[in-house]
C-alpha cells in the first residue's frame, strides 16, 4: 500500500477526510470493548457487504463471511473451525441478541454446488461447498429451471440456520428467548432484501 494511487489507500484517505471527523468519538468509545447487537453470517462476495446493506455504525455488527454464507454443523473435534469459533465468541462472549444468515443473488458458491467448483478451486472450495450439495440437489428436483438458482440460494440460508441449531449454546439461548435466528436474501440487481418466513419462499421486506 505504498502507491498513493492504490484503491485501498485512496479509500483510506476518503475515510479520514469524510468520516473520521464525525465518527472518531464512536471509534474511541469502542476501544473499551465492543457490544454488537447482531451476528451476521454472510457470503464473502464483494457485492453483498452487510455493513453497507444495513447502514450500520462501527461496533453494531459482528460479521462472519465465507463462501456461500455456510454454517457447518457443530463439531467440537479439536480441528480448525473458523466459522464455529466466531459463532462461539459472538454468542458466548459478546452475547449477541440475533444471528442473521444472509444469502444473495448470483452467488458463486451456490453456483458451484449446482454446477461444480472451478477446476482450480479443488483444494478448499470444492469440499467446502460440498456440504450444501445435497440441499441444492433437492431444489433442482422441486423447482422449475428458471427458479432453481434463487431457490437454491434460499435453501442454503435455511441449511445454515438448521446447522446453527446444532450448536447447544445457540439452541439453548434461542429456546430461552435470548437469541433470535433469522434468514435473509439480498438481491444484487435490485437491492431488495427478502426474509425467511413460514412460507415456502422468502418474502420481500417492506
Amino acid at each position: 500500500m505504498t502507491d498513493e494511487r492504490d484503491e485501498l489507500t485512496e479509500g483510506y484517505h476518503r475515510f479520514r477526510q469524510n468520516r473520521w471527523p464525525t465518527e472518531h468519538a464512536e471509534y474511541e468509545a469502542l476501544v473499551h470493548g465492543q457490544k454488537p447487537h447482531t451476528l451476521v453470517v454472510a457470503c464473502s462476495d464483494s457485492r453483498a457487504d452487510p455493513a453497507l446493506i444495513f447502514d450500520t455504525a462501527p461496533g453494531e455488527l459482528f460479521v462472519v463471511r465465507n463462501v456461500a454464507n455456510l454454517v457447518p454443523p457443530y463439531e467440537p473435534d479439536g480441528k480448525l473451525h473458523g466459522v464455529s469459533a466466531a459463532l462461539e465468541f459472538g454468542v458466548n462472549v459478546l452475547q449477541v441478541k440475533r444471528i442473521v444468515v444472509m444469502g444473495h443473488a448470483y452467488c458463486g458458491g451456490v453456483n458451484a454446488m449446482l454446477n461444480g467448483s472451478p477446476s482450480n478451486c479443488q483444494d478448499f472450495v470444492a469440499p467446502w461447498v460440498a456440504q450444501g450439495a445435497p440441499t441444492v440437489r433437492r431444489v433442482v428436483e422441486e423447482f422449475p429451471a428458471d427458479q432453481v438458482e434463487r431457490a437454491a440460494e434460499e435453501a442454503v440460508v435455511r441449511l445454515s440456520i438448521d446447522n446453527l441449531r446444532t450448536f447447544p449454546w445457540i439452541a439453548a439461548r434461542e429456546a430461552a428467548g435470548d437469541l433470535v435466528l433469522s434468514g435473509l436474501h439480498f438481491g444484487i440487481a435490485d437491492g431488495i432484501l427478502s426474509k425467511l418466513t413460514g412460507a415456502k419462499r422468502f418474502e420481500r421486506l417492506g
